[in-house]
């Protein structure tokens, strides 16, 4: 694909660098950890680029990700759980819903999960 679309997770929630004071792993570094590592065997790999993003400025609503696509809707998304893996694998099926998407549309009735419910902004292409 020459446009692949991009997932942006900001793995810096909460502070300035992917550990906190303790040396724990910020709960949007290790959701990027989770997504790579499912994101390795995905049929989307080539049509899917995860970014990581040092601070997508919604610090209030850990973790954040973002899908942008061009000529897309851009979604955020926010208030997800890192803890959980079932996290991961529903970002990648909403991402695998947002590629096969001409507009990148995500009717709400097909995000799967939290994804549903923690949507930030639908940003229109320009």
């Amino acid at each position: 694909m020459n446009n692949p679309s991009v997932l942006l997770v900001c793995t810096s929630c909460g502070g300035n660098t992917n550990s906190d004071r303790q040396g724990n792993v910020r709960s949007g570094a290790k959701l990027l950890d989770q997504l790579q590592t499912l994101h390795q065997d995905s049929p989307l790999r080539d049509n899917i680029e995860i970014r990581p993003v040092k601070c997508m400025g919604v610090c209030n609503r850990p973790c954040i990700i973002a899908l942008v696509g061009s000529g897309k809707f851009t979604y955020l998304f926010g208030d997800l759980q890192a803890d959980d893996i079932k996290t991961a694998s529903d970002i990648l099926v909403c991402a695998r819903q947002y590629v096969h998407h001409t507009d990148g549309t995500l009717a709400y009735r097909e995000r799967p999960g939290q994804l549903r419910d923690t949507i930030i902004a639908k940003i229109p292409t320009v």
